[in-house]
């Protein structure tokens, strides 16, 4: 024999590896009659990972953080469309009103004192004889509303209430905003009441219908009702007529309804239930927006908001603000009492306020 012949083979060793589907190479090297090598400590049944169905992956834990994923996702796109339309869309008051403004905190974090009016302008497809489309025009919606620091009070104030109004006399109070605008408004009510005023927002009616159209309308419980905005819509405006009962109104109706003042179904009503319709529908915006089914249209709502109004706040304030409203809970419907009539020199009939009851008014709004 050679000296070659008389060594041992020479072979060499591998290391079985994992297979991607369980098992080991060796197994399938080994062919399908081979007998099985031995499982090693510790390692899986082969197959049994394909034997765990999706159903035993998913666990509640999973379903929960993917929840509050999308949750979180939905709810940083709605702020940014907010402070997106903030930057873009919301409009500024006159400079004269800054001015006339008191200092204040955030206003989720601190009191503040916030001044919500809305003017009478015609709109400028109106065809009523007399109205005024470009001139001056007066304080349609007089509101106060306290909020933040655990706050939550509203005064609504008639706009025939008769007060001195600075460099102009006695008049009713919504002619201040025909004679100085906002910054005249923030005056008078801040001499009238002695409170201060904060921050101002002003309803644009050009662009509050888009708002309470993405919020998917409001609801509206009261009597019956027969308005024609701006003449009515045979002269360029709008006619709400509504039965006893509750209605869903979109935002036209609504802007109708928060604006009607002379009702056919009603004509003895006055200013006093004209402010109280308007508060109604304040907190049903409120309620509708904390309601689940708003939650859906929340960035359409976050996009139209800034548009519909008019404010010295800016994005991240005005959410501070909507964020006291939201947790404030739900204020009692407030109006200043008149308490008889006076007449002007010019002949108009406006409303009294005694003292005793502005008084007791104030106190229980800045203790709201």
């Amino acid at each position: 024999m050679t000296p070659d012949a008389e060594q041992p083979p020479q072979y060499t060793r591998y290391r079985a590896g994992r297979r991607l589907l369980g098992g080991r190479d060796d197994d399938l090297a080994a062919g399908p009659l081979a007998p099985r090598l031995p499982r090693r400590p510790g390692e899986p049944v082969r197959g049994a990972g394909r034997a765990q169905s999706w159903r035993e992956r998913l666990t509640w834990k999973r379903v929960a953080l993917t929840v509050l994923g999308l949750i979180a996702a939905w709810l940083a796109l709605s702020l940014a469309l907010f402070l997106l339309s903030s930057h873009l869309q919301r409009t500024s008051p006159p400079a004269d009103v800054a001015g006339v403004l008191d200092s204040a905190g955030y206003p989720l974090t601190s009191a503040s004192n916030i001044l919500v009016l809305g003017s009478d302008q015609r709109q400028k497809n109106s065809r009523e004889p007399g109205a005024d489309i470009s001139g001056p025009s007066r304080s349609d919606t007089i509101m106060l509303i306290r909020t933040g620091a655990g706050h939550a009070a509203r005064l609504s104030i008639p706009r025939d209430t008769v007060v001195e109004i600075p460099g102009h006399g006695l008049q009713k109070i919504n002619a201040a905003y025909a004679f100085g605008g906002p910054a005249l408004s923030i005056s008078t009510i801040k001499s009238y009441l002695g409170i201060p005023v904060n921050h101002l927002v002003e309803v644009n009616f050009e662009d509050f219908p888009q708002l309470i159209d993405a919020m998917g309308g409001v609801d509206y419980s009261g009597g019956c009702i027969v308005s024609l905005l701006d003449g009515g819509s045979a002269n360029g405006g709008f006619t709400l007529r509504l039965r006893a009962g509750t209605h869903h109104l979109d935002g036209r109706e609504a802007l109708a309804l928060a604006r009607t003042r002379e009702n056919r179904c009603a004509p003895n009503q006055t200013d006093l239930q004209r402010e109280e319709r308007q508060q109604a529908l304040f907190q049903d915006m409120k309620s509708r927006l904390l309601s689940p089914s708003s939650f859906l249209r929340l960035p359409l709502i976050a996009w139209n908001t800034p548009p519909a109004i008019i404010s010295d706040m800016s994005g991240p304030t005005l959410l501070g603000l909507f964020g006291a409203l939201a947790v404030g809970g739900t204020p009692p419907t407030r109006l200043l009492q008149p308490s008889g009539t006076v007449t002007l020199p010019d002949g108009e009939v406006g409303l009294s306020v005694s003292e005793a009851s502005r008084r007791a008014a104030v106190a229980r709004f800045m203790s709201g």
